[in-house]
């Protein structure tokens, strides 16, 4: 193979080994979008007490503009498949990688606080588009002997993206003598936080030139030469292309699109396993997971460690989220999906359990709040420990039971409806989250370890075990 990826014209053929070196590349390219997905949201945790000060807002209106970015999340990812069946894969690529550019120069650089939101709310659709673009492309772009492992890209670039995002914003905060506000190059050092993304969104859009079209899109369109070439580039000289193309359009004429009518007649308005699958997206949600990537820094410097530290700290909990998210890509398919869940919810319940406990010692007000250090040291271990038992549980695991549980004929509607309840359930914590600290920060935490034990009795009576089972099972 040469150096170069794209030395080599789409016509080439590649065998065995080089071509899942090639496939590893494209796949690598697409899942940028993942790590823009993290990058973005997790950003502004950098910057939310620097956006209280500078606007002198209170916590209500502050939670709005954090949380406003995911009502263009809820929209971007309503639209993107329908856009993407229309232009293709790679342009809802490119025009994600131009709202993510937009966003960043625009909240980089606001008037006003309206417009900060607005910015914000322009790259929540990219990372909605993002969201649901990437893993359809890796998944059609994939050979299917490679697609479990190849489809992790996706999480795992999110949560790179993540510590990505808080390692930057710790390193412009040193470069910013430790201020927030302060002045880098004429900027404050919030903005360049939310400015850098500007570079990783450029990344993202120029490897969108490097890479094929989906064979999927290709064949829907009638471009059936240039899917076979995508093909004998994924998946070696060796397959059979005109097989291969056989059983896409076969797949694609056997499908049958499932409407929200589809998902309706049980008892309570949906069918019971599409309240399952919102009740697994809920639950991911209202332990507060998102609390951690929104907010860490404001919740350290709240508890009175200063502003480096804390952003030091926020670091650390983005590397032990890749760390459980690694060891959820090594047990899903080994322990089974419900047994890590309930793993995951007990670690969770305990390590959320002390971080109330150490809040409740929380003494002052204003800049004047400390922990004793006894209360600290567990305040900072339990948080950790909470996010590592998240990632190697329900980080992954809902999502991998909402992509199998549902049968065939309902699974697109159904996937549609869980994840728009998790985009919902996520926007309830954001935004509640600085209004309910200030009314009590160990009574906040109380609450996510309720929901995080009700998680236990809810795994164990109705989510069913999904592990070694052929989609086609699930009736």
């Amino acid at each position: 193979m040469s150096s170069s990826v794209g030395a080599r014209t789409p016509g080439d053929q590649r065998e065995g080994a080089d071509a899942l070196v090639y496939v590893v590349f494209i796949t690598a390219a697409a899942a940028m979008g993942g790590f823009l997905f993290g990058y973005d949201s997790s950003v502004i945790n950098g910057a939310v007490e620097a956006i209280r000060d500078r606007y002198d807002i209170g916590s209500a209106t502050l939670a709005q503009v954090v949380a406003i970015a995911l009502i263009g999340c809820a929209v971007g990812a309503a639209i993107a498949g329908r856009i993407a069946d229309r232009i293709g894969r790679i342009w809802v690529m490119r025009i994600a990688a131009a709202l993510f550019t937009c966003s960043a120069i625009g909240s980089a650089l606001p008037f006003a606080l309206w417009d900060l939101a607005m910015w914000r709310v322009i790259g929540g659709i990219g990372i909605g588009m993002a969201s649901v673009i990437g893993p359809a492309y890796i998944a059609e772009v994939s050979p299917p002997a490679y697609r479990g492992r190849l489809a992790s890209f996706q999480q795992a670039a999110i949560v790179v993206g993540i510590a990505t995002s808080q390692l930057v914003n710790f390193a412009i905060l040193k470069m910013a003598g430790s201020e927030q506000r302060g002045k880098i190059g004429g900027l404050e050092a919030w903005q360049w936080m939310l400015g850098v993304m500007v570079v990783p969104a450029a990344l993202y859009f120029l490897f969108s030139f490097t890479i094929p079209e989906s064979p999927r899109y290709l064949i829907s369109v009638g471009k059936v030469d240039k899917a076979k070439e995508v093909l004998s580039e994924v998946e070696g000289s060796s397959s059979n292309l005109d097989q291969r193309v056989a059983e896409i359009k076969l797949a694609m004429h056997t499908e049958t699109r499932s409407t929200f009518k589809d998902l309706l007649g049980g008892k309570l308005g949906f069918l019971p396993i599409v309240w399952i699958g919102i009740g697994l997206s809920v639950f991911q949600q209202l332990v507060g997971i998102n609390v951690v990537f929104y907010y860490s820094a404001t919740l350290w410097q709240s508890v009175g460690i200063d502003p480096s530290s804390s952003f030091f700290y926020s670091f650390t909990t983005s590397i032990i989220n890749i760390v459980g998210t690694v060891i959820a890509m090594v047990l899903v398919d080994r322990i089974g999906r419900k047994p890590l869940a309930l793993i995951g919810s007990a670690g969770m319940a305990i390590s959320l359990a002390l971080e109330a406990w150490a809040f409740s010692y929380k003494t002052g007000s204003g800049d004047n709040v400390s922990l004793p250090h006894a209360q600290g040291i567990v305040a900072l271990v339990s948080a950790h420990t909470f996010v590592l038992f998240f990632a190697l549980s329900w980080g992954v695991v809902v999502w991998v039971l909402l992509g199998e549980m549902f049968p065939n004929r309902l699974r697109a509607a159904a996937l549609g409806v869980a994840a728009s309840a998790q985009w919902i359930a996520n926007w309830v914590i954001t935004a509640s989250f600085p209004s309910l600290a200030d009314w009590n920060l160990s009574g906040t935490y109380v609450i996510y370890t309720a929901f995080a034990v009700l998680s236990i009795p809810f795994v164990l009576k109705w989510v069913p075990e999904t592990k070694g089972k052929a989609l086609e099972e699930m009736g």
